[in-house]
């Protein structure tokens, strides 16, 4: 039997390090600003106008080196009628979770979020693994808080 040495990685797990990048479509990224800066407290890492593109990006003041891309469904990565299709899901809360974000305190947080004008589509509940609630964005992308038991 030949003995071989350990070769090249055969998994990106082992080659990559961490995530940097998410993303989340939004209809309107002024109106993204304003509910994930102004309501949500996320702040502004990178708006740039790339000429076919804004890009657009926040993150949690704690947490810089993971972005949210707030990215307008269109060119260059969509075709018109794509972009029309990916609109209508999003309107639907139809494109799954756009994320789970963890707080120290629930029930004062979703106060607070209720007092800035966000809509919850669930109260806090508690559940086996801590209690959560339900959100949307402005265009229906589903968000939750989650403070972990």
């Amino acid at each position: 039997m030949e003995k071989r040495g350990p070769g090249p990685p055969n998994s990106l797990a082992v080659m990559a390090s961490k995530i940097t990048h998410t993303q989340v479509y939004v209809l309107d990224q002024d109106e993204a600003l304003d509910f994930y800066v102004g309501k949500l407290g996320f702040e502004v890492n990178t708006d740039a106008d790339l000429g076919f593109m804004r890009w657009l990006t926040v993150n949690f003041p704690a947490q810089p080196d993971l972005q949210l891309l707030l990215e307008k469904p269109g060119p260059p990565a969509h075709d018109e009628a794509t972009a029309e299709q990916i609109r209508e899901l999003v309107t639907k809360g139809a494109m799954g979770m756009a994320g789970i974000i963890a707080v120290d305190d629930v029930h004062k947080t979703y106060a607070d979020l209720v007092a800035r004008g966000v809509e919850f589509t669930e109260e806090p509940t508690e559940r086996f693994y801590g209690t959560d609630c339900g959100l949307r964005d402005p265009f229906g992308n589903r968000l939750e808080l989650i403070e972990p038991a």
